[in-house]
């Protein structure tokens, strides 16, 4: 089951697990769509994976399979790409 990591690894930002908004690589780290666009070029900066769109897990799911509450933040890994 995804983590659903609750912040961008980059801006801090809150990325809620039933909402849209996160991107994620193979091994789940996150970004929001601004760091991942604009800032890194749909790359991870932590494997170089691809960066594509988490899936958001339904509201009433959340209740029993919460998201994690465990929040990357490591903004010194997130260099310009473009």
């Amino acid at each position: 089951m995804l983590e659903l990591r609750p912040g961008c690894e980059c801006c801090d930002r809150d990325l809620p697990g039933d909402e849209a908004g996160a991107m994620i690589c193979s091994f789940e780290c996150t970004f929001c769509v601004d760091c991942a666009s604009n800032m890194l070029g749909g790359r991870c900066p932590n494997c170089g994976g691809e960066l594509v769109a988490r899936p958001r897990r339904p509201s009433a799911k959340l209740t029993d399979n919460p998201a994690s509450t465990r929040r990357v933040h490591n903004p010194a890994g997130c260099r310009q790409t473009r």
